[in-house]
């Protein structure tokens, strides 16, 4: 099995249908060792049964935003693993005014709010990990399309999103003296609890359904697999990257179909050609 003997920490996993979920299950089943984080007593309900189901009884309290947290978590770390291989980083948010609102009237509370729980919270546990990762190590983090392009609704994340995608660069660069990897994974639209908070999202699901070249969306379990490889030694020269698992959306210049309102296509480009 790929994965077998290696040590991972899956933090900001929500429930059985997010993505950090998939990738957590792909590790476990080729072998790793896993322990997870919950941010507060509401979370530690669904974790907990998630970390038995994936046969582990280590699970800590996180608040990527508390320091004391994430010394505590370093200790904890060191006392039950010594040291671990992987981190996967599946944390961001945003209130939702300013996800509903025009990005030109994000409140400047709401911007920093953003940057630094999705994107901070990315250095900070970096730096938190280090001294408990083994060499040959990975860290992985999740992003979107609504980072590098504009998707309706995504507002101040997709803004946090570009950063946390030049963060994971930079960061490849200083975890790279050590001999750890930083890289990211950008799925294509999945209903997840995090993805409620975006309007219109059941028409940017059809939208790429429609769009991408395989003519459909992803799964978490495809996302997880993709997370799987390059989490383990397999993508031993890969750091630094964004790895797109979108059913090839990311790739499309103009989408190949036209909706209106009511999600009824108006053009195929397919059957103009074909006329």
């Amino acid at each position: 099995m790929i994965m077998k003997g290696k040590k991972g920490l899956i933090v900001g996993i929500a429930n059985n249908k997010s993505i950090a979920y998939g990738i957590a299950k792909a590790c476990r089943d080729q072998g790793a060792d896993l322990a997870f984080t919950f941010l507060n007593e509401q979370l530690q309900k669904r974790v907990e049964p998630i970390a038995k189901e994936l046969g582990s009884d280590r699970v800590y309290e996180l608040d990527v935003n508390n320091d004391e947290h994430l010394e505590a978590l370093t200790k904890s770390i060191e006392k039950d693993f010594g040291k671990i291989d992987f981190v996967v980083h599946s944390v961001a948010f945003a209130p939702r005014e300013a996800l509903s609102k025009p990005f030109l009237e994000t409140s400047r509370g709401a911007f920093d709010i953003a940057m630094q729980t999705s994107v901070y919270s990315l250095v900070a546990l970096t730096r938190a990990v280090m001294p408990v990762m083994n060499e040959g190590g990975s860290v992985l983090t999740l992003t979107y399309i609504g980072g590098p392009k504009y998707i309706p609704h995504y507002n101040v994340m997709g803004v946090a999103k570009a950063a946390l995608e030049a963060s994971v660069r930079y960061l490849a660069v200083d975890c790279g003296r050590s001999g750890i990897r930083v890289n990211a994974i950008s799925a294509g639209p999945i209903k997840t609890l995090a993805a409620s908070g975006i309007g219109d999202f059941r028409m940017i699901l059809k939208w790429n359904e429609y769009n991408a070249p395989l003519r459909r969306n992803v799964t978490t379990s495809e996302v997880g697999n993709s997370g799987m490889y390059l989490l383990s030694d397999l993508a031993s020269a890969v750091t630094g990257e964004v790895h797109y698992v979108d059913a090839g959306y990311n790739i499309m210049g103009m989408g190949m179909d036209e909706t209106d309102d009511e999600g009824h296509t108006i053009l195929n480009w397919d059957k103009q050609k074909q006329k």
